[in-house]
């Protein structure tokens, strides 16, 4: 990476760093390793290089699934890793997980939940749009990745995903498949209108269960109940646990698999603001050490996170989030007052 890119780099991810600080090809991340960025623009090339979206559809309401034009990303990520995207030069970087990618092609898949002002606005990007920015792979890689094969092939692995974590649990899933290793898939949302990327995950799944919260689709009842009905019902052992999901449910996914002594990871992604371990937004803690989810992370030991410490973090970007969330949608017509917004921004 010559000085041009590092000066694009800083200025896209460490606005408030000197550009000189920027010395290597690397940032500090994944445990405070050294590890390279795919930028791969100069910032002379940002005028015209864009990341062209090859595919976009509507999974599900409000939860979106887009193919992106990315092929030095596609070329490094791994299962577990994220990429951070901005619409425009102005506008707000969202870390993403990594749904997909395919090498060959040079694309990434990203799903992504209009839970926002930038979602809101990002809704609106259809085939043959562009992303400004697309920069990555980012975070650490699912530990599984670096192990050995034969150990893997000897471990039951279940993997638990809530909702949108649907998304970020099927390439590890895939990863597995693909290397001769079948796990059994726990998925659940809160109706069946909600659930997203079943066919897909039957593909590469060895088992696939799934539950809706109100039992209009598959099982009833939470994931918790069907981890306790595999294990106490139908005489299911597992050796690890992947759960990825809402906070809530990923810390009761962990009180659930600590009755069995399942070891149970986790992505602790939902609390990712900057995603570059510069905002401190990320902080948490596991096992009495501070840690950031967007560098340390995004897995960690679900029986070592502070799951109460962590939710309450995340209730503190919402007020202000939720104000910006209106004014994206109601424009010139929100003028507060509503009793919701908590003022007139």
């Amino acid at each position: 990476m010559d000085t041009i890119q590092k000066v694009s780099l800083w200025r896209l991810l460490y606005s408030d760093i000197s550009a000189p600080e920027i010395c290597s090809n690397t940032i500090k991340g994944c445990k405070n390793k050294e590890v390279p960025i795919q930028l791969g623009t100069s910032v002379e090339e940002d005028k015209y290089k864009m990341y062209k979206i090859v595919k976009a559809e509507e999974l599900a309401a409000n939860i979106y699934l887009m193919d992106v034009e990315a092929p030095r990303v596609a070329k490094s990520c791994q299962p577990g890793q994220f990429v951070i995207v901005r619409m425009d030069e102005d506008s707000e970087r969202i870390p993403l997980t990594i749904c997909d990618y395919d090498r060959t092609a040079g694309t990434v898949t990203i799903v992504v939940q209009v839970v926002g002002a930038a979602t809101e606005m990002m809704r609106s990007l259809k085939s043959g749009d562009s992303f400004h920015d697309f920069v990555g792979p980012l975070g650490c890689p699912s530990e599984f990745v670096n192990e050995e094969i034969e150990s893997l092939r000897a471990k039951k692995i279940l993997f638990v995903a809530g909702g949108l974590g649907t998304a970020p649990v099927y390439p590890q899933v895939k990863w597995l498949h693909e290397h001769g290793i079948d796990a059994d898939v726990i998925v659940g949302a809160k109706t069946k209108d909600l659930l997203i990327m079943e066919e897909e995950m039957k593909a590469v799944a060895g088992n696939l269960y799934v539950t809706t919260d109100d039992g209009s689709y598959g099982r009833s009842g939470m994931v918790t109940k069907v981890i306790d009905d595999l294990i106490t019902e139908e005489g299911k052992s597992y050796d690890v646990c992947v759960a990825i999901g809402p906070m809530i449910m990923m810390k009761f996914v962990c009180l659930t698999t600590k009755k069995y002594d399942l070891p149970t990871i986790v992505s602790m992604n939902p609390i990712m603001v900057d995603g570059t371990g510069m905002c401190g937004a990320c902080r948490l803690t596991v096992d009495g050490e501070v840690k950031f989810a967007c560098v340390d992370g995004p897995e960690f030991d679900g029986h070592k996170v502070d799951f109460d410490q962590a939710m309450k973090r995340q209730q503190i970007y919402k007020t202000k989030e939720g104000r910006a969330f209106l004014k994206a949608q109601e424009g010139n017509t929100h003028h507060g007052g509503c009793g919701n917004c908590g003022g007139n921004d």
